[in-house]
């Protein structure tokens, strides 16, 4: 990637640990003296049917919850943009209930558990639930999965002119996994991209660059409760974009990618 990709924010949602919201998230980001750090408590998705609602695991409630929210925030029906859902665990409790079943004698598995066990889970209900029959791409990239799914993203809404939501999302292990792979709190982000110079969004949202900027050390948040979340959840890699978006000066960060692969992030100002 020789030059940058330039897109524009035009929605943004936020849970995590006192982050429930981004109307209420951003005000602590831009002012950490204001945050608190609670335990995430992730809302039940209103697009799910009741009956989905109840076969859905947390990483599927918290990603669609964040979808949802960010296309409402962008104006955008959800059924519209491609979509390219992000993370590193997938649904672990699912994997683990299905290790444990596949270590008693009977080795029975559960259809429902073994549907809800694929990466691409969320994107799944997610579509399902809005009907859209747009483009989906799951991807899972261990702790650079958020800056791997930004890059795909941005790439994404650029080249195909067309609006991209990123969600990106971890929940924590059950044990004994948790113990080889702890994670500390749910934290999901969704971001809906369009081209920055999109004909019909010249008004709304931050414009967003991104450049790959090799094997540059990743940004710290300035604040150290946040900088430990942003260390203890791969989702939250994100954090020092969301800081920069939550403030209205222009800004620059880099996020975590692959290896040689991190992202510069330069956000003009609001």
């Amino acid at each position: 990637m020789n030059e940058a990709l330039r897109v524009r924010v035009q929605g943004i949602a936020l849970l995590g640990p006192g982050l429930d919201g981004w109307d209420l998230a951003a005000p602590r980001l831009a002012d950490p003296a204001l945050w608190q750090r609670a335990p995430t408590a992730a809302p039940a998705p209103t697009l799910l049917p009741a009956t989905e609602r109840r076969r859905a695991g947390l990483v599927v409630k918290a990603s669609v919850a964040v979808a949802e929210a960010a296309c409402q925030a962008a104006g955008i029906a959800p059924d519209r943009p491609a979509t390219v859902f992000a993370s590193s665990t997938g649904d672990p409790l699912v994997c683990h209930q299905l290790c444990e079943a596949l270590a008693t004698p009977e080795r029975l598995v559960s259809p429902t558990r073994f549907t809800n066990s694929v990466h691409n889970v969320a994107a799944g209900y997610w579509h399902i639930a809005t009907h859209s029959m747009q483009a989906s791409t799951s991807l899972g990239a261990f702790d650079a999965s958020a800056g791997a799914g930004l890059l795909e993203a941005a790439a994404q809404a650029v080249h195909g002119r067309q609006p991209v939501l990123l969600v990106a999302c971890d929940v924590p292990y059950p044990e004994p996994l948790h113990t080889l792979r702890p994670l500390a709190d749910t934290v999901a982000v969704a971001l809906l991209l369009v081209p920055a110079d999109s004909a019909t969004n010249t008004t709304t949202g931050r414009r967003l660059s991104l450049t790959l900027a090799g094997d540059a050390a990743a940004t710290p948040c300035r604040d150290a409760g946040l900088e430990a979340l942003r260390t203890q959840v791969p989702a939250a890699r994100l954090l020092p974009l969301l800081q920069l978006l939550a403030a209205p000066a222009a800004g620059g960060c880099v996020i975590e990618g692959l290896p040689g692969a991190a992202l510069a992030l330069q956000v003009d100002a609001a």
